[in-house]
């Protein structure tokens, strides 16, 4: 009897050791990934693809939780105030995490206090495009035309605040031009109405865009990148034109702070094998973007460097949403 009881106690003891495994095996449930953009944009492309990865590498189901609002500000706030237990990461572009705080009076989030870097994850090529009916055929043109006809062309972005936005705020500032701001819910629905001539021009990232420049169904003015994009070899820059303007735009992971360092560096390591997949660079290329690993430490530093010069950005080109 008393071997009995011996037996079925070493098989508890190794059934309660498995189930303590399996519990601390991450993840060993579904995780959400908030995108605090619309879905149609580069933030959601590259959330997709990094998604998938994860799926395939991991063997849960990672989910993208599309959370747009006040230029990533709702769903950026929704990810810091998430528990920090890995099962809710947000993958966001940079102008959340280092423009917004210099945009906004109050984000009701702090980047690097609420925050926990995993990785950067790919650059995105942005473009200043126009419908095909607008006379202007590049970026020389387009200032002439702008300064004649000061407050009569009309840009569209994907919403107050975004880095689209900002970019052509930024435009504005350098090139003494006048344009007409109209907001829209995201980048698809700005991109649509650039197509069907309601706006003559907007400043759209390639995953929005590539496959309308591609079908002549609306044309690049100039590339907002400070170098060209390869997928887009023969389009220059607006830099080009206008000397010292540019900018490439990041994404990446982030998770709450708090968060085991042990998770932390599973997922950058994940995310690292990810993009170095030929689909994950293939799918990435498809839609103009290109894969950018970093260490969650060269990432935090990353983050710390651009708050200060975007603030300069912001103030020089009088930028504000509130």
């Amino acid at each position: 009897m008393s071997t009995v009881l011996r037996i079925l106690t070493g098989l508890l003891a190794l059934a309660a050791t498995q189930c303590a495994i399996a519990e601390d095996k991450y993840p060993n449930k579904p995780v959400t990934i908030i995108v605090p953009q619309a879905a149609g944009g580069a933030n959601d492309a590259i959330a997709r693809v990094i998604a998938q990865k994860l799926s395939e590498q991991l063997g849960q189901t990672f989910v993208v939780d599309n959370r747009p609002g006040a230029g990533g500000n709702v769903g950026t706030v929704v990810a810091a105030k998430a528990k920090p237990d890995g099962y809710t990461l947000m993958i966001t572009a940079d102008s959340s995490m280092v423009i917004n705080p210099s945009l906004y009076k109050s984000t009701g989030f702090d980047p690097v206090k609420d925050f926990q870097p995993v990785s950067t994850l790919a650059t995105a090529g942005y473009v200043l495009v126009a419908n095909p009916a607008f006379p202007a055929k590049n970026m020389a043109e387009f200032i002439a035309l702008a300064k004649q006809q000061p407050k009569k062309i009309y840009i569209g972005s994907a919403g107050n605040g975004t880095l689209n936005h900002l970019i052509g705020e930024m435009l504005g500032k350098a090139t003494g031009i006048d344009l007409v701001h109209v907001p829209y819910k995201g980048a698809a629905a700005a991109v649509t109405d650039l197509v069907g001539g309601q706006v003559q021009v907007s400043v759209q990232s390639l995953p929005s865009s590539i496959s309308f420049i591609k079908s002549g169904k609306i044309k690049v003015l100039g590339v907002v990148n400070e170098k060209r994009v390869p997928a887009l070899p023969d389009s220059p820059t607006i830099g080009e034109t206008v000397k010292g303007f540019g900018t490439t735009p990041w994404y990446g992971m982030f998770v709450p702070a708090g968060t085991p360092k042990a998770i932390v560096q599973q997922l950058n390591a994940e995310i690292a094998k990810a993009l170095e997949s030929k689909d994950a660079i293939e799918r990435l290329a498809g839609v103009g973007c290109e894969p950018f690993k970093s260490s969650p430490e060269q990432f935090a530093t990353l983050v710390r460097d651009d708050l200060p010069r975007w603030a300069k950005i912001v103030k020089d080109a009088g930028a504000t949403v509130d």
